[in-house]
């Protein structure tokens, strides 16, 4: 079985600079411009990000219900189970 990984095309002069500016090899590089990631301030950004960056969690359907559940569970002294999701995709 063999299998090859294919990465698509990015602007070489940006992955030069962007692996020299951040000290990483070069594949590194290519797959942070993939993502949109093109110089060293947004590399920054995305490996030391900040609260302040975050989205509003508000925008997540129904968030407040589920705040206004957790709301009754505490003033009624219920428990509450918080559930981790441990994979990879967040």
């Amino acid at each position: 079985m063999n299998k090859r990984w294919e990465v698509k095309k990015s602007d070489s002069v940006i992955v030069q600079k962007l692996a020299k500016d951040l000290d990483v090899s070069e594949i590194v590089a290519h797959l942070l411009v993939l993502r949109g990631i093109k110089t060293f301030t947004e590399a920054k950004l995305f490996f030391r990000p900040e609260l302040s960056h975050l989205h509003d969690p508000f925008l997540m359907k129904n968030m407040d219900l589920a705040v206004k559940r957790i709301e009754t569970a505490i003033s009624k002294k219920q428990k509450i189970l918080v559930y981790g999701d441990y994979d990879v995709d967040g």
